[in-house]
């Protein structure tokens, strides 16, 4: 029963289209069927009179509110109560639904109770409340009556017809990939980096206005050919109005090593950052940058101070006051397009060409649209998206003629070819963009997540069927992409983003029905779709004023970029006060809170569709009252590592289409009564338990499956005919299959696991092929066929019994072979490439082999020559195969990634790769070919970054190394019996040079004659081996780590490097005696720690820094040196960690020697004070701002500070403090009323968590 034809905004037709849709449902048989009571039948009379009178006049309103503020006012009123009448009329089809499900369990053929008697004690209530509710919204239907007197609007009785479109036939080049009007600009920029190394050109700003094209300028700059050359490294981020340092760094980081970054410590991401950027030329660009702080600023440039002379960063930003902070020489300004190239942007996006010599009639009227688009290329793409194949002439000049061009800027702040372009859309696609406006700015989001949100709104219901609803969503994202209101993040080519005036569009639209949390805005009573960013830890000041939004439909936090921290945390306040009353809910993500137990309120949240716990990484068990969510369509469970169980009566989420348990490993199996789940169209993974009723059969009414789908626990079946009724051969829509025995291989049968291989053959339509820890000798005979044509993946992992590979080279479309731990093989020949070897593996990018212990042959002598040049390959991996003989591939046109590790026999030549440019070579022990290995890779020019690795009788470098001229970067380690680095025998380019664990390296030398000041010597920026000399003269360090130096007593007379130092830290050097003699003087240091060195007991008159930021302190005798002369004055610091400081300490701080600690704190760690009792209440009184607070081995402590006095406090850990287990029960103990508002808390004795509050 489609009730929810949810609209989220007053454009338009919305209200009369959704009042019309209501008028319809409530005349219709099955509501008035259901309404069994006569006074519920005349309530929902009354209510259809007064919804018929409204109506009427309608037509006329939605015509005024554009000139007419009270109209608009009326009708927003209007829109409020259509809502809850589509609330009221959505409890009734649940509860219908409902019903319906009971007399279907029950075996009964009657449909509903159609008796004018209620048919149980439940039914009465549930009348009577719905009574209740209709009747309320007549009265307040009613109440606006003499305002819609007052405006005297008119009736009318017929809707606005609409044109049908003339529809441009499309080829697949309809458009050219050009920007139009900025080839000078590009070559300005390019100018800028490319002939310039200036220092002070390291920042170069584009300055313009929204929507002027900045950051397609940077795109365009950042993919020219000419720039892949110049700099080694390139890195994007999108900054946005929100300044988040450690954010923006970690979206640097992954940019730069395509590698996830989990590390909450923006120390520890620096430094990484550091490690990637120092010695190199780089270009990054900072997109969309508000922040005119100088400070933040300067924290965020800390990692590119080790850089190379021409390194770049290109800042986009609306404000000059920007490139003034950044200390920017010249900045680029963006001028307005000329007349003739916003026309060319225009035709582009409407007609797909460059100009209108297709259709002549229509030029003159697209000039005057152009016109008006006032030279600004966003509009001009915007609106040639709207009219986008539509050749109709009368509809062009409809634009043209359109009333909201004569809106002056007082009446609306949004462009008007932006208004026009969302005046123009389809109803549906209104509907969708407008609840695009949940999403922040700069915010990232992936397709299918907005997609499924879109269907529990109930946006998707014009799909005649309910398998084609997600296809709905895919055409209608894809619409608004094609329109330019969504568009390719350039960071992520999966995910989207919203340029910032397309989002205030949207918002513009949606006016007060979606809200998102920004600073202390707050949240309008008649919010029906609620998002925000969400932050490490949510506390209860964030939602302090939602509690009154009691209509909310969705509940979405969001987080900016991809990059996943470990663990988010939500206040208690929000699962045990908030959530509950919010009865609307339609769509309810709590993605990333790590939260233990989920409360039962979540089953009473009756009209849900989306629900997500997706990335918990601690919940073990939901809660039974979730099998009560009868309308449920989503259930994200991804990342949920803990999981253990699912409801156990599953089967009554018949409307179930999505489920994702991806990543859930600990499942130990799926709810009984799987089969009946039918309207199932994504499910990532069937776990086989080994319970009985748990059979592969219950995937056979599953025939709507599509995507990714993982089958585990296949040892558990019994009969193997149980893999034929799964029917996997007609689910065609499956594109991936990974079939997964046990990891134990004991007591395996190897002829039941090949019947049950053979029993699912899955369509020759799948993709992606995963089959791991299979016991069986042979493969299934339908793996590797070649009538699987559209095949592009192929894993087999861990199939120890596995005699030989299948024949998978003539397969057309396969791009990507991993082979891992198949101990049986011993010779990889003709068969991997099968029968007739010639073009084969026509299309493979990537081929691994890993631990394969056995392989002993990789025989390519009976492969014709050409097949053995995998023309496409472009990646080459081979792990730990001891065994291996011979020789590699050695004429691989397209390689340019080689790794080859523990592969001791196997003989490695790179003399025909032509485009490497990664090499890494790792333990390889044969000095007979030590040196044909090392001199082969002589010719391989294209080499840029090589790793030699646990070469054990590795003496000395190669000459031929010198003949690299684009190697930057080379890496030792593990090289015992290496003496000497010889500066003659290294590359003239080599930028970072890492040696470790090369414990007999004697000396670096230069080469004979030259002098330590010579370009020549400068030329390598990093050296990676242990503490040198002169350390003042490191001009440029920024960091400098001594630890474990156990026979270090001082440092260098001469002092520490005072320019550039900004973090010092001096770990277990036991015999250290003094801090360096210029501490006073480093100016730049902001972090310090001096931690494990006993001998340093006094600091020099003068001090440390005062505008430290970090202290991390270990020791008495420092703790009371710094006491003594210093704390006071770092009112700049943010982070103090003491351990050890004061062993018969009883309180912290200490009252009776008055120390004050720093207001300016917001970290605070104190451990290993074995007499410490309480925390004091005096001491922490003035840190208003302390977010993070540790305490660690204080066995004694039994107080916490007294109430409010750790209200700001975000995260709260206690570690190997006995008592406080006991004292911070929840609910029962004494400090526990102190610590209930805190978003994570918790107790851990030693590494075992004891307990966590909300998470």
């Amino acid at each position: 029963m489609p009730f929810l034809q949810a609209l989220s905004a007053i454009g338009e037709v919305f209200v009369s289209k959704l009042i019309d849709f209501f008028l319809d449902n409530l005349a219709s048989s099955e509501l008035l069927e259901f309404a069994t009571g006569k006074q519920v039948r005349e309530e929902i009379q009354k209510l259809e009179n007064e919804l018929k009178q409204i109506r009427r006049v309608l037509d006329d309103a939605e015509e005024r509110q554009m000139k007419e503020q009270q109209v608009k006012d009326w009708l927003i009123d209007i829109q409020n109560l259509a809502f809850d009448v589509e609330d009221v009329l959505d409890e009734f089809a649940t509860e219908i639904g409902r019903r319906d499900l009971m007399m279907e369990r029950r075996g009964s053929s009657c449909k509903r109770p159609t008796l004018n008697i209620p048919s149980s004690f439940n039914d009465v209530l549930f009348n009577r409340d719905i009574m209740s509710k209709i009747r309320d919204l007549t009265a307040k239907l009613k109440d606006l009556e003499p305002q819609r007197n007052k405006l005297e609007l008119r009736m009318t009785a017929c809707e606005r017809p609409t044109r049908l479109e003339e529809r441009l036939q499309l080829t697949s080049l309809e458009i050219e990939n050009h920007v139009y009007g900025r080839d000078k600009d590009k070559q300005t920029i390019l100018d800028s980096l490319l002939k310039s190394d200036d220092e002070r050109n390291f920042v170069i700003p584009i300055v313009g206005m929204g929507g002027i094209g900045k950051t397609t300028l940077a795109q365009l700059v950042y993919n020219d050919a000419s720039i892949q050359h110049h700099f080694h490294l390139k890195a994007w981020a999108c900054v946005s109005d929100y300044f988040d340092v450690l954010r923006i760094t970690k979206e640097i980081l992954q940019s730069i090593t395509s590698v996830s970054c989990n590390d909450n410590d923006l120390n520890i991401v620096q430094e990484k950052l550091q490690k990637e950027l120092s010695g190199k030329k780089f270009l990054i660009v900072l997109d969309d940058v508000w922040n005119e702080n100088y400070h933040d600023w300067t924290v965020l440039q800390s990692p590119f101070k080790t850089r190379t002379q021409g390194s770049k960063i290109i800042v986009t930003t609306r404000n000059h006051g920007v490139s003034s902070t950044m200390g920017a020489l010249h900045a680029h300004s963006l001028e307005l397009l000329s007349a003739d190239d916003c026309l060319s942007v225009f035709a582009q996006h409407a007609l797909g060409a460059r100009d209108f010599e297709g259709h002549p009639s229509l030029k003159e009227v697209a000039e005057k649209i152009v016109r008006k688009c006032n030279g600004l290329p966003l509009a001009a793409k915007t609106l040639g998206g709207l009219l986008r194949t539509n050749v109709d002439l009368h509809a062009w000049e409809d634009i043209l003629e359109s009333e909201r061009w004569k809106l002056s800027k007082d009446q609306s702040s949004i462009i008007p070819a932006l208004q026009l372009s969302y005046h123009h859309l389809p109803l549906h696609l209104k509907r969708c963009f407008m609840y695009c406006a949940i999403i922040p700015k700069d915010c990232e989001f992936e397709k299918e997540e907005i997609i499924l949100l879109w269907k529990a709104q109930g946006f998707l219901q014009e799909a005649r069927d309910k398998r084609c609803i997600h296809d709905l969503g895919h055409k209608y994202f894809k619409d608004l992409v094609s329109r330019s209101l969504l568009q390719v993040s350039i960071n992520n080519k999966s995910r989207f983003v919203m340029h910032d005036l397309i989002n205030d569009l949207a918002q513009s639209a949606a006016g007060e029905v979606c809200f998102k949390i920004e600073g202390s805005q707050q949240i309008l009573k008649h919010a029906r779709h609620l998002s925000y960013i969400a932050k490490r830890f949510d506390g209860t000041k964030k939602f302090e004023g939602i509690y009154e939004a009691q209509h909310l439909r969705t509940f979405l936090p969001l987080r900016l970029s991809s990059v996943f921290r470990t663990g988010h945390f939500l206040t208690n306040h929000v699962l045990t006060n908030l959530l509950p009353n919010l009865r609307c809910l339609r769509a309810l993500s709590l993605k990333g809170y790590q939260i233990i137990m989920l409360p039962d309120f979540v089953g009473d949240l009756k009209l849900l569709r989306y629900l997500n716990f997706s990335q918990n990484r601690v919940i073990k068990c939901l809660p039974e009252s979730l099998s009560t969510l009868h309308n449920l369509e989503t259930f994200l469970l991804k990342g949920c590592y803990n999981l253990e169980k699912l409801p156990s009566e599953m089967e009554k989420l018949v409307n179930l289409c999505h489920l994702d348990i991806t990543g859930a490993y600990k499942l130990e199996s799926m709810a009984s009564n799987f089969s009946m789940l039918t309207n199932l169209q994504k499910l990532s993974s069937f776990v086989l338990g080994k319970e009985k009723g748990h059979k592969m059969r219950e995937l056979m009414n599953l025939s709507n499956l599509r995507g990714q789908l993982c089958i585990s626990g296949l040892q558990n079946i019994a009969e193997p005919q149980d893999a034929w009724m799964a029917r996997l051969t007609d689910k065609s829509r499956l594109e991936s299959l990974e079939l997964q025995w046990s990891k134990d291989f004991e007591n395996r049968r190897e002829e039941v696991e090949k019947k049950v291989l053979d029993g699912f053959q899955p369509s020759k339509k799948l993709m992606e092929l995963s089959i791991k820890f299979y016991c069986g000798e042979m493969l299934a005979n339908w793996v590797g066929d070649s009538s699987f044509n559209c095949l592009q993946s192929l894993c087999l992992d861990n199939c120890r019994n596995l005699l030989s590979l299948p024949s998978i080279g003539k397969l057309p479309l396969l791009k990507k072979v991993r082979i891992k731990e198949l101990r049986s093989v011993r010779t990889v020949g003709v068969e991997f490439f099968g029968e007739n070897t010639t073009n084969t593996f026509s299309s493979l990018e990537i081929l691994e082999f890993v631990d394969m212990l056995n392989w002993e042959k990789w025989n390519l002598c009976e492969v014709d020559e050409e097949a053995r040049k995998f023309p496409k390959l472009r990646e080459l991996f081979i792990e730990n195969c001891p065994l291996l003989l011979g020789s590699m591939p050695e004429d691989l046109p397209s390689l340019k990634k080689l790794a080859i590790r523990s592969c001791e026999k196997l003989i490695i030549s790179v003399q025909n790769f032509p485009l490497l440019s990664e090499l890494e070579i790792c333990r390889c022990h044969e000095e007979q070919k030590r040196k044909e290995k090392i001199d082969a890779i002589e010719d391989s020019f294209s080499i840029v970054r090589m790793t030699i690795s646990n070469w054990e009788r590795l003496e000395k470098l190669s000459t031929t190394l010198y003949s690299l001229t684009l190697l930057m970067e080379l890496e030792l380690v593990g090289c015992p019996k290496l003496i000497s680095v010889v500066r003659s025998n290294l590359p003239s380019n080599l930028k970072v040079l890492g040696i470790s664990c090369c414990k007999n390296l004697q000396c670096l030398l230069l080469d004979e004659g030259e002098d330590v000041d010579s370009n020549n010597a400068c030329v390598l920026q990093k050296l990676d081996i242990g503490l040198p000399q002169g350390l003042n003269n490191l001009k440029h360090c920024n960091c400098i780590w001594i630890s474990n130096c156990s026979n270090l007593i001082s440092l260098a007379e001469s002092g520490l490097p005072s320019a550039n130092l900004e973090v010092l830290r001096l770990c277990s050097c036991r015999r250290l005696q003094a801090l360096p003699g210029n501490m006073h003087s480093l100016n730049a240091l902001k972090e310090l720690e001096i931690s494990d060195c006993p001998n340093v007991t006094s600091i020099l008159e003068e001090g440390i820094p005062t505008h430290l930021t970090s202290l991390r302190i270990g020791g008495p005798n420092i703790w009371k040196a710094i006491l003594e002369r210093d704390l006071h004055t770092l009112t700049c610091l943010k982070s103090l960690s003491i351990s050890n400081g004061c062993p018969d300490a009883v309180s912290f701080p200490q009252d009776e020697i008055g120390v004050t600690l720093p207001s300016s704190l917001t970290h605070l760690c104190i451990s290993d004070f074995p007499k410490l009792e309480s925390l004091s209440s005096n001491g922490f009184r003035n840190l208003s701002s302390l977010q993070y607070l540790t305490i660690e081995n204080c066995p004694n402590l039994k107080t916490l500070p007294g109430t409010n006095m750790l209200s700001s406090l975000l995260e709260l850990n206690i570690v190997g403090c006995p008592m406080m287990e006991e004292r911070c029960k929840r609910d029962k103990g004494p400090e526990w009323s102190k610590i209930t508002h805190i978003p994570y808390v918790a107790i851990r004795v030693q590494t075992q968590v004891l307990q966590r509050n909300n998470s």
